[in-house]
């Protein structure tokens, strides 16, 4: 059988085997080219306990056991060293020389340089021992004749101690550095030492943890497998293991001993948040021999705590602060076929190897199984922890984007204690715009929940703070800046920096009435004539103001509909209209979150952080509208269906509840929604629903008149009485400003009432205490008989012809409209036909 005995950090794998004489061999696979090529062979049956090969392939360094301690016994052997580290030329086979002959196991590991480096004449290797102390010897090769390279020293070879007195040790194979422990009183010290490819190391971290180490045996992660090791005694060594993310996540994971049968506990210290949790797991239907370590994974978004035939747990290493970012699978769920024991590590990011079978294996989340397991959920728990996973782990993925907004149409009433699209909106917007630049993590929102009071059924967690590790570095990149930068965040108040909407949301409601109607001047005068209407210095300041917000709020909406796909706009019908209400909320949002920006990113500048909000208000908007194609493709609903010639569909009706649960999180979350949805779902509810319930969504706001929806509404609808009656209400509700807009629209006596009654009132204000000059019957075309409107309309007419005009863009509204007006509403009145 093979057996996996090292990993390289060029992904090469050193394996061993016994050959038909039980001859040992030692071979070496390529991940990248999948070859194999044989390194070495002992004439004997050995247990190798570890190997590792230099960068070149020129060196190789073996640590064996020579005899059991029966064959001692047996043979008489007490004088001879149980175990031999052995450094063997290999390019071409040659000298062997020993490194260690001793009673204590030795593990061997060669440093690796940066990658796409030349080849060096010198290689650096780490030698552990079973004692509590690791040095390191420095190796010096010289080429001879035919491509010989051989070890230049004769003598013993230059070493220096690393570190002494540790009880746990990891080594990290892809960054090339040392995790280790040391006892320190009753608590342990955690620490690490970076080397570097110069041929320097140092130790960079502190951390100090609570957890008891004394009198355990020393144990190593990542340095190999002792197959010769009891497994009897398994249980005495320090079941840890550190795991580090990519985004600066440092954690260490720790199994706990339980008196308590049946019972699991286990710790992972999130270093760079400061606080460590601790987890207790009760199983059920458990046999006693089945219980075992948890082993621990690293998933680089997520740290895996497995449990063969009991639980998985993935955890959240970048917002681990709340339970419901975790998922928690039991049963056929968290089955793993091939791990079906805890004898395993994880050598790199998403890797395995199962110590006792030898074997490695590649580690990932199926996105398949989550959806299935999103789709099958009853717990909120369940589905946050799932939703949240599936958009963290497979990012920008349209598929899976699609089904997941198919699940979430499906479920918009069964879950409980968040709002789905709330989520599904905030962890898409943070997922796509995180990654573009550094420390943007921690300013976005990643989530619409502050707190989580919600349980995991057999999982109780116990949260403590822990002291920040102390990281001494300079000039450092990668890793080190990131997990400096988590640090920084957590000393100065983490969730204080994530930008949130209540700000956004007090601003929004302090716009009192008296801003409200300057914005409403705004939209129907000139700024001129505004400055004329008003002499107070504070309105023209706030109306600047606002003027600003809309000219910005209009380079967002350009920006949507410039990026957002055609053939979205084919299939959805949104209007591109200017919805003032939506451009002050969008402009408001973009000058608070330039400011939260500019406050922590001033070294990224004032460009790219305009950019990064123009990016996040695009995509805000442009993923309300692949929500809006994802749920009007599902039902199957054409571009055709605003119009109101007939009743909405079953399909439109579904549509239109849709809609309103995306305008409620939108509300919950203070956001702006795409030019024309409004009108949309306006549309919709006049088709979908009946008179009195569509009054009373636009009475409590669930539905906004649009100009363009109502002035559809009244061009297209003809005057029978239960339009009629539709048009009346509508056109009472609206705003003064919209009302006169469209009024116009509708040819009918009561509005055409209205209309001439508005329209002698601006006049008669305009006019102010003027008197008119003269009289001028001959601007009216027939002839009344009726002294008082005589007199009105001579003096309208006077006022217009002064160049006093209210309504300059309705020519047909003057004074003999409102002559005529007048006459018919009197003839109304006397039941007397007008003609």
């Amino acid at each position: 059988a093979l057996y996996v005995v090292n990993v390289e950090r060029n992904g090469k794998i050193i394996y061993t085997w016994k050959g038909n004489q039980r001859n040992t061999h030692i071979g070496l696979y390529d991940l990248q080219t999948k070859q194999n090529e044989h390194l070495y062979m002992f004439e004997k049956n050995l247990h190798i306990i570890s190997c590792s090969i230099n960068n070149e392939r020129t060196l190789l360094a073996v640590s064996f056991c020579q005899y059991t301690e029966e064959e001692r016994a047996s043979q008489h052997l007490e004088s001879v060293s149980k175990y031999l580290t052995l450094l063997i030329e290999i390019h071409p086979i040659n000298n062997v020389r020993v490194l260690k002959a001793v009673d204590s196991c030795v593990r061997v590991q060669f440093l690796y340089p940066v990658e796409d480096r030349n080849a060096s004449r010198e290689s650096r290797l780490l030698l552990v021992s079973e004692d509590k102390y690791i040095e390191q010897f420095d190796i010096h090769v010289v080429a001879e004749e035919e491509h010989k390279v051989v070890i230049q020293k004769s003598g013993q070879l230059p070493r220096a101690k690393v570190v002494d007195d540790l009880v746990w040790a990891q080594w990290d194979m892809m960054e090339q550095r040392l995790f280790y422990i040391v006892p320190k009183e009753s608590k342990s010290t955690l620490r690490c030492v970076q080397f570097y490819p110069d041929e320097n190391f140092n130790s960079i971290l502190e951390s100090h943890l609570d957890i008891a180490v004394n009198d355990t045996p020393l144990k190593l992660v990542n340095f190999g497998y002792d197959y010769c090791q009891d497994q009897d005694v398994a249980s005495k060594y320090l079941n840890l293991q550190v795991v580090t993310s990519k985004t600066g996540g440092l954690c260490v994971c720790c199994s706990l001993f339980s008196d308590i049968p049946h019972e699991i506990i286990y710790s992972i210290y999130f270093l760079h948040k400061g606080y460590n949790k601790t987890f207790t797991v009760s199983l059920e239907r458990t046999e006693s021999h089945q219980l075992k370590e948890v082993a621990f994974m690293s998933l680089d978004y997520y740290v895996a705590a497995y449990l063969p035939g009991q639980f998985l747990h993935l955890l959240n290493i970048q917002h681990p602060d709340l339970l419901c970012y975790s998922l928690f699978l039991t049963g056929e769920d968290a089955r793993i076929d091939t791990l079906q024991n805890c004898s395993i590590r994880s050598p790199w990011v998403s890797t395995v190897l199962d110590c006792s079978a030898g074997s490695l294996y590649d580690v990932g989340i199926s996105d398949s199984a989550l959806l299935q397991f999103l789709q099958k959920s009853k717990r909120d728990c369940e589905r946050l922890a799932a939703l949240h996973c599936a958009l963290l782990y497979f990012q920008h993925t349209e598929d899976l984007e699609m089904q997941i907004i198919r699940w979430i149409s499906e479920n918009l009433s069964t879950c409980h204690s968040f709002d789905p699209l709330q989520e599904f909106i905030i962890a898409s917007l943070y997922c796509r715009m995180c990654p573009e630049t550094q420390n943007l993590d921690k300013l976005l929102p990643y989530t619409s929940l502050h707190d989580w009071i919600g349980v995991v059924p057999g999982v109780i967690c116990a949260t403590d703070i822990i002291s920040l590790p102390v990281l001494e570095f300079q000039n450092s990149k990668g890793f080190w800046e990131k997990l400096n930068s988590n640090l920084e965040s957590v000393k100065y108040a983490e969730p204080h920096l994530h930008y949130h909407s209540n700000l956004l949301r007090r601003e929004w409601r302090n716009l009192s009435e008296e801003v409200r109607s300057i914005l409403f001047c705004l939209l129907f005068c000139s700024f001129w004539d505004f400055c004329l209407f008003t002499n107070q210095r504070e309105e023209r300041r706030t109306t600047a103001y606002l003027r600003n917000i809309f000219e910005n709020a209009k380079k967002y909406v350009l920006v949507y509909i410039i990026f957002t796909p055609s053939y979205l706009h084919r299939l959805v019908p949104l209007f591109e209209e200017e919805d003032y209400q939506q451009q002050l909320l969008m402009g408001l949002m973009v000058a608070q979150l330039k400011d939260h920006l500019m406050r922590h990113l001033q070294y990224v500048g004032k460009k790219k952080i305009d950019q990064i909000v123009l990016d996040y208000v695009a995509n805000l908007l442009n993923l309300v509208h692949r929500i809006m194609k994802e749920v009007w493709r599902r039902y199957q609903l054409h571009s055709c269906v605003f119009c109101f010639d007939e009743r909405g569909s079953a399909g439109e009706f579904a549509v239109f509840h849709i809609m309103s649960r995306i305008l409620e999180a939108a509300n919950g979350m203070c956001m702006p929604l795409p030019p024309g949805f409004h009108t949309l779902h306006l549309g919709l509810g006049v088709r979908c629903l009946p008179l009195h319930t569509l009054l009373h969504y636009i009475d409590n706001g669930v539905l906004q008149l649009t100009e363009t929806c109502v002035r559809k509404l009244l061009k297209d609808l003809d005057d029978t009485e239960q339009n009629e009656k539709l048009k009346f209400s509508i056109v009472m509700r609206l705003p003064e400003a919209l009302g006169e807009k469209v009024r116009q629209y509708w040819n009918h006596p009561i509005n055409a009432n209205s209309i001439a009654r508005k329209y002698v009132k601006l006049l008669l204000e305009k006019l102010g205490n003027r008197q008119c000059s003269r009289p001028m019957p001959e601007r009216l075309s027939v002839p009344v008989e009726f002294l008082p409107l005589n007199y009105l309309t001579n003096m309208l007419a006077e006022i217009e012809n002064q160049g006093v005009h209210p309504y300059e863009k309705q020519d047909h509204v003057n004074a003999r409209f409102v002559e005529e007006t007048a006459l018919k509403h009197t003839m109304t009145l006397l039941g007397l036909k007008y003609s």
